[in-house]
């Protein structure tokens, strides 16, 4: 078992990363489009370091973000998550490159100076330094999937991905709410393979309702980067397969996903790009709607 300060060499790890995929690209290359229609490599980057600017705010200035947060509430649109990756993506390559990683240098060294049991205002739930963390994580990944989808690499998975596992899981119901349905009574089981063959298990070994299957096509499936009928995932149980087909690891509206490649069951490669979800709009907050802590 990962001791406690894990998470916060992990979210280290994810944006080193993802920062070499990115750190030699020619400028056109920052301007290469992504699945996400609209967003290119500089869109995904510059979304990433607006994130971590908030999530910085809120590590160092509760009260700042929450009026900050007030404001954006209050226009009833959430056009300032574009805005912000539009700004970004403005920007010369070296000098997003450079602010984002500023920006994420200086929330690792802010959420693993957290006080233990202190929580943080975000867009949802208030969660801890380690919630953020692993916040944080997803959605390096998910975002790093739509930049090397444009770049036309193949990552390998590593043991992260628990992280993401974790966070989709723990908002199995929040996926159940947003689409205006009652989620089941009963735990699940989860039980995923991971990259190096072991297995990550969730919910209790009895549970009539299981998931099982590949990890990182069920992080693909949770955060809306693979169709449903193109993931290594299985399910057991009716309710089980109707979480499979709504479930999202981000808060906010339901996403509509990416198109079927049309090798359904395969959950092999990278399917076809279709149409971003809504994790293709701020990581505020898979596991603020989860309550991960």
């Amino acid at each position: 078992m990962a001791g406690p300060g894990a998470v916060f060499d992990e979210m280290r790890d994810e944006g080193d990363e993802l920062d070499r995929l990115v750190a030699d690209l020619e400028p056109a290359r920052w301007a290469a489009p992504t699945p996400a229609p609209g967003w290119t490599v500089a869109h995904q980057i510059a979304h990433l370091a607006w994130t971590d600017q908030r999530a910085l705010l809120a590590a160092t200035e509760a009260e700042a973000f929450r009026r900050e947060t007030e404001r954006y509430m209050e226009s009833g649109s959430m056009d300032f998550i574009d805005e912000g990756a539009e700004e970004g993506a403005q920007l010369a390559p070296a000098a997003l490159l450079e602010s984002w990683r500023t920006g994420r240098a200086d929330l690792l060294a802010a959420l693993s100076a957290q006080p233990g049991g202190a929580r943080l205002p975000w867009y949802g739930m208030p969660m801890s330094a380690a919630g953020m963390a692993t916040a944080r994580i997803m959605e390096m990944w998910a975002h790093g999937e739509d930049v090397a989808d444009a770049l036309g690499v193949t990552r390998v998975p590593t043991a992260r991905l628990r992280q993401v596992v974790r966070i989709g899981v723990r908002a199995r119901d929040y996926a159940y709410a947003v689409h205006g349905l009652e989620p089941p009574g009963a735990p699940f089981r989860v039980e995923l393979t991971a990259p190096d063959g072991s297995v990550w298990a969730h919910g209790p070994e009895e549970a009539a309702q299981r998931v099982t299957g590949e990890a990182l096509d069920f992080c693909r499936l949770v955060t809306q980067r693979v169709h449903r009928s193109d993931a290594a995932v299985r399910a057991e149980g009716a309710d089980a397969e109707r979480w499979l087909g709504i479930a999202q690891s981000f808060a906010g509206p339901p996403g509509v996903g990416r198109a079927a490649s049309g090798r359904a069951g395969t959950g092999s490669g990278r399917p076809d790009p279709g149409p971003p979800g809504a994790g293709d709009a701020p990581g505020a907050g898979p596991a603020a709607a989860a309550g991960a802590v």
